[in-house]
Order: structure tokens, then sequence, then C-alpha cells
């Protein structure tokens, strides 16, 4: 009989280290929610090339890999950003009980990982300028919004 709650208490034993054995993975896992929102909202947001939504989103995101945000809106400049990866907390929890197995699962599903930042708000800015090409020429244009408290003082003339 001791053989036996011997036997069982190693197969107990046994199956709580595997279970335990990547800490991270286990406690935030592999995938990070990232909040994406701009100012105006309704910009379109890419990952890595890829569109997610629109503002206000949230993006659930692979942590083994850095990733390239971009927030773009018609009559906007595009904002871009990348998140860098940062060792997470709790990988530090296999040293403790997930031991090597731990570590080596951790590291290779990126639960290892925290991406950062964790909220994107774009401050997207109006495009005042705008250029083309025609038969060899570049032609720029730039706008400014008018201040009401300016006067109109001349009219440009082409020159021709």
């Amino acid at each position: 009989m001791n053989r036996l709650k011997i036997a069982v208490s190693l197969v107990v034993v046994l199956v709580a280290a595997v279970g335990v054995a990547a800490c991270a993975s286990i406690m935030h896992g592999t995938g990070q929610k990232l909040n994406i929102a701009s100012e105006p909202a309704g910009a379109t947001v890419s990952v890595d090339d890829e569109v997610v939504g629109v503002t206000p989103v949230v993006a659930k995101l692979r942590r083994n890999d850095p990733h390239t945000i971009a927030v773009k809106l018609d009559g906007y400049q595009p904002f871009q950003i990348r998140t860098t990866r940062h060792m997470d907390g709790w990988v530090l929890g296999n040293l403790v009980f997930g031991g090597p197995l731990g570590l080596i699962i951790d590291f290779t599903d990126g639960a290892a990982y925290k991406l950062k930042p964790q909220d994107i708000a774009a401050q997207l800015a109006r495009s005042n300028a705008s250029a083309k090409v025609e038969n060899g020429t570049l032609y720029v244009f730039l706008t400014r919004d008018a201040d009401s408290t300016w006067q109109k003082v001349g009219q440009l003339q082409p020159v021709r």
C-alpha cells in the first residue's frame, strides 16, 4: 500500500510541476491586447501591414515579436510606432516552480515578454501640403486654415 501512495504522490507532483512549468504562459498567455485610439477617431489601423480595424480598436498581438503599428486617416499625416518587447516578471516564477522546462516554454512561445507601449493614442496632425508632378514639373500645394482676424490684402496672379 505504501508503494501505491508513493506512486500516486509522485504522479500528482509531476502533473503539478508540468502544469506550472511555464509561469508566464499560464499567467497571461502568449498574446497581449493593445488599445489603439486616435484623435480624430475613425482612422485605419494596420499592424505589420495588415489592417486590424478602425480607431478606437483593440488589437491582440503575439508577444514574441516587436510590431509596427500604423494609423492613417485621409487629410492627416500618418502616425507610426514600433512596439518593443521587454522581459515580463512572471517568467521569474520559473526559478521557483517551472525550472528550465518553464523557461524554455515561456521564451519559445513569447510569454516571457510584454510589449510596450501597452496603449497607443495617436494625435493625427492635419496634412497641410500635397504635391504632384505634371509634365515634368513639380507642383507643391500648401494650405492653411484661414484665421478669422486676417484681412485680404491682395490676390496672386499666375505668371505667364
